[in-house]
Parts: structure tokens; sequence; C-alpha cells
């Protein structure tokens, strides 16, 4: 097609015609929200790299999810900040544990919101890794099991999806394999497949309380220079049980959510973490951007990349503009 023939701008002249021939939708339904849960009643606690996020305790919960449900949102995902941290993590699968009753809470208050649970050791640990220590090093087939044994006790909780955040080799199996010992063949995992070891990570830490108190992550979580091995993971992760895969984060890395999506054609989920939300809060609070517009722009570009779901801190807004006007 060559001009004058073909003219692309006739398309473009009005709002209904944009939206007619729109190639990619941002819809409520792509949305989960994240919140992070600690203990304690009327607990509220602004993060402070974060605005507008906030530590929750669990009758806080309870308003918030019911909130996201009437927004229309279908899922939020939970985060446990525990009153108590040791050597191996042992709160993050006590049944009165704060996810864990959060979970119920939110099952009895809101049954059809679905519930995701993050599955990880960092924010139980006194020493902040994702995993049991030997020595300094992460003991990878160590973990597996107390990793199986949260994701069973979010299960029994009535949890919809878990989603191990680890990184450890081998956890999916683990945990399919627990869940359906354990009665709970239902319950979904949404694996974190490709989880680079990323900087933009550090406001999520002050939020869950997780930095580690030695070394980094750099020995578990991806290089982030790699997409070929982010392929291995994400074909292991599917042969051995999960529902979902995760390229985590999302806006430095549409090219590792473009390439997973074609060559698995499996549900994706993106996460918006917690480094490009606060920047670009940070920025529209300067008044250098326009936080609708951006935020609109950069969860389309997730989505047009291939994400199927995305986990980002702008959700309950984002429902708000989608419902009110077109995007």
């Amino acid at each position: 097609m060559e001009f004058p023939k073909y003219r692309p701008r006739r398309l473009r002249r009005t709002e209904n015609l944009r939206r007619m021939i729109r190639e990619t939708r941002l819809s409520v339904d792509n949305l989960i929200y994240p919140l992070f849960v600690v203990a304690g009643e009327r607990v509220r606690r602004q993060v402070a790299s974060m605005p507008g996020v906030f530590q929750l305790s669990r009758d806080e919960i309870v308003r918030e999810a019911k909130e996201v449900a009437k927004l229309g949102i279908p899922a939020v995902i939970l985060f446990g900040i525990p009153q108590e941290k040791d050597e191996r993590g042992s709160e993050a699968y006590s049944q009165s544990g704060v996810v864990q009753q959060a979970v119920k809470a939110i099952k009895d208050a809101v049954p059809d919101l679905v519930v995701i649970t993050d599955v990880c050791l960092c924010e139980y640990t006194s020493h902040g890794h994702c995993g049991v220590l030997k020595g300094r090093e992460v003991d990878n087939d160590a973990t597996l099991e107390i990793l199986a044994r949260v994701a069973v006790s979010h299960a029994k909780s009535g949890v919809d999806i878990v989603a191990p955040s680890d990184m450890m080799d081998g956890r999916v199996k683990t945990i399919r394999k627990a869940l359906d010992e354990s009665g709970f063949s239902q319950t979904a995992i949404m694996a974190y497949s490709a989880k680079y070891s990323s900087g933009f990570y550090s406001p999520f830490r002050e939020a869950a309380q997780s930095a580690p108190q030695f070394g980094d992550r750099r020995s578990y979580q991806m290089d982030i220079a790699n997409v070929e091995e982010a392929i291995r993971e994400v074909s292991l992760d599917i042969k051995e049980g999960a529902d979902i895969v995760m390229i985590k984060p999302a806006l430095a890395y549409l090219d590792v959510i473009r390439v997973i999506k074609d060559r698995f054609d499996f549900p994706v989920a993106a996460y918006n973490v917690s480094g490009e939300y606060s920047m670009i809060k940070a920025a529209c609070e300067r008044g250098w951007l326009e936080e609708k517009r951006i935020v609109i722009e950069i969860l389309t570009a997730i989505r047009r990349a291939g994400a199927d779901m995305i986990l980002t801190y702008f959700a309950k807004d984002v429902a708000l503009w989608l419902t009110r006007e077109p995007s």
C-alpha cells in the first residue's frame, strides 16, 4: 500500500475511529493488586518510598479487598510481614500466620475475589534471603520442603493460587506434588519463572521488610542480560506443573515477555514492580509526567508485549480510569 491510496491518518481522526482499530486492549480483567499484610488491628501504615501503598492489618485488608472487588479487579496478591523472624522463616507456614489469617478473612468477606499468595521466605527469615542457609549460601534442596509447607498452609486457608517467587530449582514440582498429596489439586500455581536480579525492587524491600542482611540474591535470581535462560526457566516451570508463568520486572523486560508469549503460548503474568511504580509517582509529583497518561501507556505496552495479567500497584487507579472513559 502506497501513498496517497493508503492514508493511515484517516483512521486516527477521532477517538471512536481510534477505538475501532485499536489492537491492544487494557482491561480491568488484566489487573492483579498487590497488598502487604501485617499483624494487629486498624493498622494502615504508609510505605515511605511508595506513595499510596500501605502495610495493612487483616481488618484493613478486608476493607481493601471489598473495594478492589467493587472496582471489578479480579484478584489480589498478598505479601506477609510477620511479627517474628527466624533462620528458617517458620512463621511463613504457620496456620496462624498473617497471610493465612488474611486469606481466610478475605474469603469470608469477598468469596469470589481471586486470592493469590506469595510463597517465599525472604520476608520471614532473619537473614532476609529467600531460602534456608548453609553457611552463607542458600541451600536449594533444603528450602524446597519449607516452600511446600508454606504453599500447603496457604491452600488450607482457602487461597486460589500460590505464587512461588524464590527462584529455587525444582520448587514448582515440589509444591505441585505437596498440594496434590494434601488434597489441593485445584489450587493453581503462578510461578515467578523469570525473576531477574533487578535494581527495581528496592521500594518493595522497604514495604515487605525483606532486604537481605548480607550479600545479594544474584546466585538465585536471574542475570539481567539473559533471555535464553528465561526460556529454559519457563520451560522447566511449565513441565513441572505451573499454571501461569511470570516475568518480573515488566517494564525493562518487555522483550522477554514477548519471547515467552510467542514461544509457549501459555498464560503469562508480568509484575509492574515497586521501582517502576515509585519512579512514576516521583516524576508525577514533580509535574514532570501526567500520571494517568503515562500509567495507561506503560500498562498497555506490557499487554502489547504479551502479558495476560499485570500485577500493579496502580490497579485501583487504572480500574477507575478505565470505567470512566476509554483508554
